[in-house]
């Protein structure tokens, strides 16, 4: 590709993920690309194909002016006659887009696109560990595997990028990927506008789900997937019913645990008192509708939904794993219990049902932290050092002042 017409030079950039799925470093990847072209840089984004059941991430991209590139074969595989491909094919792509940078989100989207990176001479290559990928998510072997691969890929790094202190730790001291000095924390940006501004219980998402108005509605957002223990939400929701006997919980979200979840819910006797609402596009709504937003997980790194929820007014419970304790600020933002403990995370939910909450430190702790102009004013920051360190400058693209939230 060919450089736009411009009277200024331009950095180019190539950002890749795994699978263009409604996630957060999906969702990062797009808002960035759009976002850095306010910093003088042109973004080729490279995803592979969204699963069939998330096809609105395209939508979303489009929304914002970026169009992804889809590669297909651009999983997380282990085959080796693929990875041999997909890096070929990513390094042909690099050659002729000829970007100053390659920045990669995800493990194998990280190690295919650092490795094609320093085949095709791209003079700086970063990567982001959004989540720490070593607890929860595969068995053994595979865990093993993706250890082995972080450790080569960061030789092959600039710079690596980590959302929490928290984060940086476990991957220095835990599983040590690299030195602590070599791991930069920059946490999420994220344009939070939609939810800083929305009224509380407008009642459009219980509307459309046949929630009454006046009963406590307790959710839970993200993929069926066993690392985000939903079992350990609905056993908690068989004790608060007791507790709290109108109270009414949604899950909203799709994957493999669906079947198993559903039955699992009827079996606690939480018949008419739970809806499965698979993947919404107006969430929106629903954190507005929402009276508290709980996340069950074994581990995650920086959970969009309590961001999106807290930037909303709504109160949030969570287990204390990897990056949650640094985004409620050890509690401080929002209750924090020990995972795997249904009495304990029960007893949250339904103490934080019972306690006036205030909106406004929350909301205001999500902005200064989480709002993607920061995260954009941080990178551009970094890319530019990085840059001139391999002899490579530009000037710095001038911004109006911004206006307050």
């Amino acid at each position: 590709m060919s450089d736009p017409v411009s009277t200024k030079p331009t950095i180019r950039m190539m950002r890749l993920t795994t699978r263009l799925r409604i996630n957060g470093p999906v969702l990062q990847a797009v808002l960035l690309s759009a976002k850095m072209r306010d910093y003088g840089y042109e973004t080729q984004l490279i995803g592979g194909n969204p699963p069939s059941e998330e096809t609105d991430v395209m939508e979303r991209a489009a929304s914002y002016g970026v169009e992804p590139v889809v590669m297909p074969g651009l999983t997380q595989t282990l085959n080796p006659l693929t990875l041999v491909s997909l890096v070929r094919e990513l390094a042909d792509m690099m050659r002729t887009y000829q970007p100053h940078i390659v920045h990669t989100h995800t493990t194998t989207a990280g190690f295919l696109g650092r490795l094609a990176a320093r085949i095709a001479g791209v003079p700086v290559i970063v990567h982001t560990l959004h989540v720490y990928p070593f607890e929860g998510y595969y068995n053994r072997v595979t865990t093993s595997i993706f250890i082995l691969l972080e450790r080569f890929g960061a030789r092959l790094s600039d710079s690596i990028i980590t959302l929490s202190e928290g984060l940086r730790r476990q991957l220095t001291e835990s599983y040590p990927i690299t030195r602590k000095q070599r791991i930069i924390v920059l946490p999420l940006g994220l344009d939070l506008t939609p939810y800083t501004q929305m009224k509380r219980h407008r009642g459009h998402f219980r509307e459309a789900y046949g929630i009454p108005d006046n009963v406590p509605l307790i959710g839970i957002i993200g993929q069926l997937l066993p690392v985000k223990n939903h079992a350990l939400f609905l056993q908690a929701a068989q004790i608060v019913k007791v507790t709290v006997p109108d109270a009414h919980f949604v899950i909203i979200g799709d994957g493999e645990q669906r079947p198993m979840l559903e039955r699992r819910a009827q079996a606690l006797g939480l018949e008419g008192h739970i809806t499965f609402t698979s993947w919404i596009e107006d969430v929106a709504a629903a954190y507005s509708d929402m009276d508290l937003l709980v996340n069950s997980s074994h581990n995650e790194g920086t959970p969009l939904p309590l961001i999106e929820a807290l930037a909303a007014g709504c109160p949030v419970v969570a287990t204390h794993v990897g990056g949650i304790p640094d985004l409620l600020d050890g509690g401080r933002l929002g209750a924090l219990v020990s995972p795997n403990d249904p009495q304990a995370l029960a007893e949250a939910i339904v103490h934080t049902l019972q306690t006036d909450y205030d909106p406004q430190p929350a909301r205001e702790a999500m902005v200064n932290r989480y709002a993607v102009e920061r995260l954009a004013q941080d990178l551009d920051s970094l890319y530019r050092g990085l840059l001139a360190k391999k002899g490579v400058t530009f000037p710095v693209e001038t911004k109006e002042p911004l206006s307050s939230h």
